[in-house]
């Protein structure tokens, strides 16, 4: 399973599915839902928090949310 977690700066991927229990629903909210494309951003020092531009949102998750939703990359 790839999810955010695994994307590197300056990688686009949609975001496929995810569990709704382990995602706030700030998150799905601001646009975090599935068919929506997410681009990393930047990432913290050590690499949590994570900032994502989902459908021109900026949003900063920590890494064990991003953990949980599953994305495919856009090549």
């Amino acid at each position: 399973m790839f999810t955010i977690a695994h994307l590197k700066k300056g990688d686009r991927a949609i975001i496929k599915e995810f569990s709704i229990d382990l995602v706030p629903l700030k998150l799905l909210e601001m646009g975090c839902l599935p068919g929506n494309e997410v681009e990393l951003v930047q990432m913290a020092p050590f690499h949590d928090p994570l900032y994502l531009n989902i459908n021109g949102s900026h949003l900063a998750i920590r890494k064990e949310t991003a953990a949980h939703i599953e994305v495919e990359l856009i090549s």
